[in-house]
């Protein structure tokens, strides 16, 4: 069985965007039912798309609560394994669906949030453990792009 916190740096795209502005991080709660942020807060326009991290399969594509939900189990992340969500995201894929990074998993929902502007909330999961999402992802998407000099005007 796989350390509960063992979360591999398997991402390879980010879930919208390029480099999207992290509007609220994620805060672990203290205990399991207590406050805190169970996942990453990203902020992109209302119909952009949303894309897949990892390779997986989706095992949920629905709606919670009047919201749209996509959950993605990710392959070789151990037993149970890593399970990531999307929401609020209009799916336009379905339950069984394997996805590979980048792939279009569907378009965020203008839906009410508790983010200013619009945002994906993004989960990581192992069994009933929330984990920190943006850890999938290896430094280099992590950084923003490298500082490029430009020439002075003589």
């Amino acid at each position: 069985m796989e350390s509960v916190d063992t979360v591999p740096a398997i991402g390879q795209a980010w879930p919208v965007g390029l480099r999207p502005l992290v509007v609220r991080a994620w805060e672990p709660p203290p205990t399991t039912y207590a406050r805190g942020h169970r996942g990453v807060d990203l902020a992109a326009p209302a119909g952009s798309p949303v894309r897949a991290v990892a390779p997986g399969v989706v095992s949920f594509a629905g709606r919670v609560a009047g919201r749209g939900v996509i959950s993605v189990e990710l392959e070789n992340t151990g037993d149970p394994p890593l399970r990531t969500t999307y929401q609020p995201v209009r799916a336009s894929v379905r339950k069984g669906d394997e996805v590979a990074p980048g792939d279009i998993l569907g378009t965020l929902e203008a839906s009410p949030s508790h983010c200013p502007t619009a945002c994906l909330h993004w989960g990581l999961r192992r069994a009933d453990t929330y984990l920190n999402p943006l850890s999938l992802l290896p430094p280099w998407l992590l950084r923003r792009g490298p500082s490029r000099l430009l020439p002075v005007p003589a």
